[in-house]
């Protein structure tokens, strides 16, 4: 009856599973095991207290943990810390424990991502922005704010090829993060399609031959509060070598 009824329900404990031994990972062979975690937490969008109040500890161990003032936690409390992630997730509707089950790198059906990665800690917009070769357009108070990622996406393709429904895939596990659009022209049409999401990325990079973003692409940006860069480096492949080499 209930494999009928709710599939994800009967497979949800093994999803579960598969999620705490990712994350946990993570954290465990993390140069910084603090910043792992606020990147965990920032993707399950929980604060510092709820999580402290689900594990029983005051909000500063948490706070302490992420900005390095407390050694590395040892594997009984990463386990505490991972679990109560998962279970506040779970309280809430299982909304990320279901994006970690639906997504799969490669389960796109066009070619229309050309890469996808996830940091194992966050990495300042600023930053990004400059390995990419681009400047900021849009949003420029908001370089110090950290993404957990990047999707490479043909953008001719995505817009022709792909459903609403089907470009929230570009985000991957989470939408803090920067989708890096090829082959712009203008950057209109991109814009108008994370409009159409509903979905506000951490970071939208225009790549192409352009001298500056299309207008409206920018009033986009700033009303739909999504720092906005435009970059004219004349190889995507050198863009993606140099974010591999600085952040992957």
């Amino acid at each position: 009856m209930g494999s009928e009824n709710n599939p994800f329900e009967d497979g949800k404990d093994i999803l579960k599973q598969r999620l705490k031994k990712k994350i946990s990972g993570e954290i465990v062979l993390s140069d910084d095991p603090g910043k792992t975690i606020k990147k965990w937490r920032s993707i399950f969008e929980i604060s510092q207290r709820k999580l402290a109040d689900k594990i029983g500890v005051m909000p500063s161990v948490i706070s302490d943990y992420e900005l390095g003032r407390r050694s590395s936690p040892g594997i009984k409390m990463i386990e505490k810390i991972v679990t109560g992630l998962v279970d506040v997730d779970e309280e809430r509707g299982s909304e990320i424990i279901k994006k970690f089950s639906e997504f799969r790198p490669g389960d796109i059906v066009s070619d229309t991502i050309l890469d996808i990665k996830e940091f194992s800690k966050g990495v300042k917009i600023g930053d990004f922005v400059d390995k990419c070769g681009g400047e900021l357009v849009a949003k420029k108070d908001m370089r110090n704010k950290e993404i957990y990622g990047y999707s490479i996406i043909d953008s001719l393709k995505a817009i022709v090829e792909l459903s609403p429904s089907e470009l929230v895939r570009l985000y991957g596990l989470t939408t803090e993060r920067a989708l890096i659009f090829t082959k712009v022209r203008t950057g209109r049409s991109p814009m108008v399609a994370i409009k159409v999401t509903n979905l506000k990325p951490g970071l939208v990079v225009l790549h192409g031959n352009m001298v500056e973003a299309d207008k409206l692409a920018g009033r986009i940006a700033e009303a739909e509060d999504v720092p906005l860069a435009i970059s004219n480096s004349p190889d995507i492949d050198d863009i993606r070598n140099k974010l591999m080499e600085n952040f992957v």
